[in-house]
């Protein structure tokens, strides 16, 4: 069986990453990175209030912003401050009344596995991966289709199915280089898809659907720590999971990856986000270190499969 296994798609050189910055020299001499410019929004709106997606008995409302195009940083500008980017659309919540959304990043170069993440990845160690910029097929589709098709079963979500014009709509539209997606396979066969931005000191985790078949083996999670261990091995800093709510069954998981932050308030376009370290408490230095053992032995076996382009 040929084996499909990570490889490091060209937008990873930090150099060219860079370009996305202005740069300015400090009076020291040395070379100092700012904020990027920022394009002008197509269009921008703050939706009315309705009934919340998450919460019973909460109400939101999205600041929507729509652009044609954005390079990498100045995406990372916008997740750093709590915005999420999907298509060309990028919101956060502007609830009057309900903060819960959180947003939240791990620390990927200090994170490590608990004892259940490493059981999820070794119960996947027969599933490759590869990652790309994002694109659509007919693969694509089918498996977009049963995925969704599930899920309105087993949660009771609204039935639709798309077709390459709908996907290509509803997760490429524009231009934006950061836009990459990791293919899951098992014996040859696409069995799970997920889209990531990638950035200048960050990756941001933007969709995930799988063959239903996959479930029983936590793919949502094995997908998470897939994406963890390409950003460490390409030397970034964060990883942004989006908005975490405690009280919300299908958004609480995001802080069982440790360490993470949360981000205070909603900082401006024009403001320096302030993000607060949250300590694990739970697990002491032993078991750190035994997690750290463990998480270096996995990876090596990721590398030992891995084949590049």
């Amino acid at each position: 069986m040929a084996v499909i296994r990570l490889f490091e798609p060209p937008v990873t050189s930090r150099g060219s990453f860079l370009l996305a910055f202005s740069e300015t020299v400090a009076n020291d001499g040395t070379m100092e990175l700012q904020s990027p410019s920022l394009p002008d929004e197509l269009f921008r709106q703050v939706e009315p209030l309705r009934k919340c997606s998450y919460l019973d008995g909460e109400r939101e409302s999205l600041d929507c912003r729509i652009f044609q195009s954005l390079t990498p940083g100045q995406v990372e500008h916008f997740i750093s401050r709590g915005w999420r980017k999907f298509s060309c659309m990028v919101f956060r919540p502007v609830c009057p009344a309900c903060t819960k959304c959180v947003p939240l990043r791990v620390d990927i170069q200090n994170f490590r596995p608990s004892k259940s993440q490493r059981k999820t990845l070794r119960r996947n160690s027969d599933i490759q991966t590869q990652v790309r910029r994002a694109t659509v097929s007919t693969d694509h589709v089918r498996l977009y289709n049963a995925w969704h098709a599930d899920m309105t079963i087993r949660s009771g979500w609204r039935e639709q199915r798309t077709d390459t014009q709908d996907y290509f709509q509803n997760f490429l539209l524009g231009d934006f280089p950061s836009l990459h997606e990791i293919l899951y396979f098992r014996d040859r066969e696409l069995v799970g898809v997920g889209l990531i931005d990638v950035m200048p000191n960050s990756i941001s985790s933007v969709y995930f659907y799988h063959d239903p078949d996959w479930r029983a083996h936590a793919p949502g999670t094995f997908s998470l720590l897939t994406e963890l261990e390409l950003a460490r091995k390409w030397g970034l800093k964060y990883s942004y999971l989006g908005f975490w709510i405690e009280q919300c069954p299908s958004m609480a998981y995001k802080n069982r990856y440790h360490p993470h932050e949360v981000l205070s308030g909603r900082p401006g376009d024009n403001e320096e986000p302030v993000w607060l370290k949250v300590s694990d408490g739970s697990r002491n230095v032993a078991s750190q270190d035994a997690s750290r053992k463990g998480w270096e032995n996995l990876c090596l076996g990721f590398r030992r499969k891995e084949t590049y382009r």
